[in-house]
């Protein structure tokens, strides 16, 4: 029976389905993720936080802290609920959940764009990099990637939470903004157009800087020497892979939301919608921040420091 407190309910019911079956499995799985996830991007932050000279491996820094961001809101109730008699939230847990969730991969996006934007700077314009780059400016780029995902998203989160709820069940394993909307009691036409609109403002923005930005950069690879133009190819590789990678993951989320969810077993909805959350903060320290050679030196310097310095 549905326990409501005004118009929302007090607990929610998570889409856990066959996975309690193996729960333990599944919760050492989890928790082995979180550590795959925690470990590097921390190894990350830490290295950057404390060398100061490392002033281009910012922008990986603040990747790697909303990949922490976005995975600690989402594991350790994963966790919780694998070793739990019942797969439940609360609702303050579930909103709170939605808009972490939800800014973690918008800031992503953003994040990603403005990295982009630091690579074509540093090849189109390498004599005045550092002067347009400078400190001052990339905590202004930082500060208008988050501020302008959160400003974005808590408007739709006001929509979301003035909804009154007839369910209490949630389709996924953790909580969504569609999730949230599809179980009111009202008419959701407000919310659903406004969620399309963020969604374009983020994408198609965030996708046209990332275009151009490159475009522009293979056009001085072009122009440049064989052997400059292979190195500056090289090092916007991995921020490459990282945007590709993610957009592949979002493109699966807008897919299954809006597509296709009858059609699909429930472990392959699961693994779908997983994949935006899982994937991106465990490689974009592998394949972005551990392998530039900045971070590395000093990465392996601050371990062989703590090593030396132990009993």
């Amino acid at each position: 029976m549905l326990n409501i407190t005004g118009t929302h309910p007090s607990l929610l019911t998570l889409n856990f389905g066959p996975v309690t079956e193996l729960k333990y499995l599944y919760s050492a799985i989890t928790f082995l993720g979180f550590l795959i996830i925690v470990v590097p991007n921390c190894a990350v932050i830490s290295t950057v936080a404390l060398h100061k000279s490392l002033q281009e491996p910012i922008f990986i820094s603040v990747l790697c802290l909303n990949g922490l961001y976005g995975s600690c809101s989402f594991f350790p109730n994963l966790f919780i609920n694998l070793i739990s008699q019942t797969q439940t939230i609360s609702y303050a847990g579930c909103l709170a959940q939605i808009f972490i969730i939800h800014t973690y991969m918008g800031v992503e996006f953003t994040i990603l764009t403005v990295m982009a934007y630091d690579r074509y700077l540093s090849i189109s314009h390498p004599l005045r990099y550092t002067t347009i780059m400078s400190f001052n400016m990339i905590l202004k780029l930082v500060f208008a990637a988050w501020s302008y995902i959160i400003c974005l998203f808590t408007v739709h989160f006001a929509l979301t939470f003035r909804l009154p709820l007839c369910d209490s069940f949630i389709l996924k394993i953790y909580c969504d903004n569609w999730s949230m909307v599809r179980l009111s009691c009202i008419d959701t036409t407000v919310s659903n157009i406004y969620g399309l609109f963020i969604t374009i403002m983020i994408i198609a923005p965030t996708l046209t800087v990332i275009f151009i930005s490159y475009i522009k950069i293979l056009k001085v690879c072009v122009r440049a020497s064989k052997d400059l133009g292979s190195k500056s190819l090289q090092t916007c590789t991995p921020h490459f892979v990282t945007i590709t990678i993610f957009v592949i993951n979002v493109l699966f989320e807008i897919f299954l939301h809006h597509f296709s969810r009858t059609n699909l077993s429930y472990e392959m909805r699961t693994v779908m919608s997983l994949q935006y959350l899982v994937v991106p903060p465990i490689l974009n320290p592998l394949i972005y921040g551990l392998k530039m050679r900045e971070i590395r030196v000093k990465l392996t310097k601050l371990l062989y420091s703590k090593l030396m310095m132990s009993p």
